[in-house]
């Protein structure tokens, strides 16, 4: 597969949602262009007023969101600060994209911030094909989730670099992205995770190469907010978990509304200080069973990088007699529909037992691994005891 090469002009006249800048790969130099002035200027003068973005639907009926071409320049400028990072290493030379860029992430990583950075950038959105030859020897690779699987069956072009930065900003972290780090070779990665939102932008970042991975800092233009406006939310549970709400000057806008003041992003946290916090999870993803806290995020990428299947969802329900609870769906291997041993896997690994496990054809997922709605099973298999 090749990479069709665009001018800028061409890549912004044509749009972040359109389908040929999304669905075919392509490469823009925008090392060609001139400084930085000449760059701003070129996309500022080119971008609407408002970018549109739509949610995935996830947590709720999909809808359109507006955010600024201001401030859309604005936080690639700080995606573009954050993979710089501030050792002594050269900056990144080239930039290789798989987020499609009708998503909010997509746009800001793969088609602004090279424009802030001033080099060139390849993007592709499917697993099979070549990858680019970028002649640099620093890339950053923004990075969905199946793109660690991809890394690492190509070690060899990982090899030929003396470091990738990876920004990362979707799901939780899969597995193969540890195992991804570990292969490639000792500090030859940097890992930049940005937690953000389609309503949000990015709210928070860490960066790290090895070991536990750091706390989470905000954004340099966000803050945890509090006041009559938004009042401190209280804590959930004894170990001091609070439901999230943020200030922030890029939050997006509905049609015929505007900005908010005030954001709650859907996580628990827990604040180490004004600036940082640990991610417990997501509200509606953190469940107890029988006194139990389970993460499912976290329990499903576990699941999914050692149960023999081609996907599966854990989805929290509740139940009349023990209150919460999680069902299992489970997309089998062709030709096989015995859940028996998933069923025993998952309950081992899980350390409870689902109350159900569900047989599904497919698992409706967004580009960037999310499941947009709750699965209807084929089949139902009976109640699990």
């Amino acid at each position: 597969m090749g990479y069709q090469e665009l001018t800028p002009k061409a890549l912004l006249h044509v749009g972040h949602g359109a389908d040929e800048v999304n669905d075919t790969a392509w490469s823009v130099r925008w090392d060609e262009v001139g400084g930085f002035a000449e760059r701003e200027d070129l996309v500022l003068g080119m971008l609407p007023p408002e970018l549109d973005f739509h949610t995935s639907g996830s947590t709720g009926p999909g809808r359109r969101w507006l955010r600024t071409r201001q401030d859309a320049w604005s936080e690639s400028g700080m995606l573009a600060d954050f993979v710089r990072g501030h050792d002594d290493r050269e900056p990144p030379g080239a930039v290789v994209s798989f987020a499609p860029p009708r998503h909010v992430y997509g746009a800001l990583a793969g088609l602004l911030m090279p424009a802030r950075l001033g080099v060139p950038v390849w993007y592709r959105k499917h697993f099979a094909g070549a990858m680019p030859a970028t002649g640099q020897r620093h890339v950053a690779v923004v990075a969905t989730p199946w793109i660690f699987a991809l890394l690492l069956r190509h070690l060899d072009w990982v090899r030929s670099f003396d470091h990738l930065t990876v920004l990362y900003s979707s799901a939780m972290l899969p597995g193969d992205a540890l195992t991804f780090m570990d292969r490639a070779g000792a500090g030859r990665v940097t890992l930049v995770e940005i937690l953000g939102s389609t309503e949000t932008g990015g709210i928070a970042t860490r960066r790290w190469r090895e070991g536990e991975p750091p706390v989470w800092t905000l954004f340099p233009d966000v803050r945890f907010a509090a006041g009559p406006s938004a009042p401190e939310p209280v804590a959930v549970e004894a170990d001091a978990a609070i439901p999230m709400v943020i200030h922030s000057p890029r939050l997006a806008r509905r049609p015929d509304e505007d900005p908010p003041d005030h954001w709650p992003t859907g996580d628990l946290v827990e604040r180490v200080d004004d600036r940082t916090f640990r991610l417990v999870g997501r509200i509606g993803r953190l469940v107890k069973v029988n006194g139990r806290r389970i993460n499912l995020d976290e329990s499903e990428h576990i699941l999914r990088a050692a149960v023999r299947c081609a996907d599966l969802a854990l989805v929290a329900v509740s139940d009349p007699m023990t209150g919460e609870q999680v069902d299992l769906h489970v997309v089998p291997e062709t030709g096989s529909e015995d859940v028996a041993p998933i069923l025993a896997e998952v309950s081992a690994l899980l350390g409870v037992r689902p109350r159900r496990v569900h047989l599904v054809a497919r698992l409706d997922r967004s580009e960037t691994g999310k499941l947009r709605q709750p699965p209807t099973p084929y089949s139902q298999p009976g109640r699990a005891t």
